[in-house]
């Protein structure tokens, strides 16, 4: 029997010893939403996290598209933050570690990878896709303003060649009757 004990004892420990790796190792969670940001070009895109570690943590953004990959910002949370010149001035930092791209350009569209390091080396990274549109009813608004100026002006025209024609046709027949002999009765009698 005594062996079984030992062996429970053994157990126990190989279990608490799992736990604790597990714990120490998974000791960053990041939530972030699931679905990709859309946002169009000079608005803005909020990247929300909510994070729980131990310790204070440091906070980086890294942008990467295909073309190239670059560093946003980073900070120890509840500090200031360093933010990269490529973005210094459209880029706001949050105290739960979120982060705020305004004045968005198409180059804007890509991933957006937050990498949340804690005071003992532990860290873990989480990637979100923004896709920046264009708007295009903006371009559409100005067409249909075109064409209802067009239209207006059309309408003018032809309001005015209505009138010039009446003008005309009302001139035609004073002058007509201006230059004809008034006649007498008795220039209309036969003889």
């Amino acid at each position: 029997m005594r062996p079984a004990c030992i062996s429970l004892s053994e157990n126990t420990q190989i279990l608490y010893l799992i736990f604790c790796l597990c714990h120490y190792t998974q000791a960053i969670t990041i939530q972030v939403p699931r679905s990709p940001i859309t946002a169009p070009v000079q608005g803005r895109a909020l990247f929300s996290v909510d994070i729980t570690c131990t310790g204070t943590p440091a906070i980086r953004w890294i942008f990467s598209s295909v073309s190239k990959q670059q560093s946003i910002a980073a900070w120890m949370l509840g500090g200031a933050a360093n933010v990269t010149k490529m973005y210094e001035g459209r880029v706001q930092t949050h105290p739960n570690g979120s982060l705020t791209i305004t004045d968005l350009r198409l180059q804007d569209s890509g991933y957006y990878t937050i990498t949340v390091t804690e005071p003992s080396g532990n860290s873990k990274d989480v990637c979100m896709v923004l896709s920046v549109t264009e708007v295009l009813y903006d371009d559409i608004q100005y067409f249909i303003v075109f064409i209802v100026v067009l239209g207006t002006l059309a309408a003018f025209l032809m309001l005015c060649m209505w009138l010039l024609n009446k003008l005309h046709n009302f001139i035609k027949a004073w002058r007509q009757r201006r230059c004809l002999p008034e006649h007498n009765e008795t220039e209309l009698q036969p003889l």
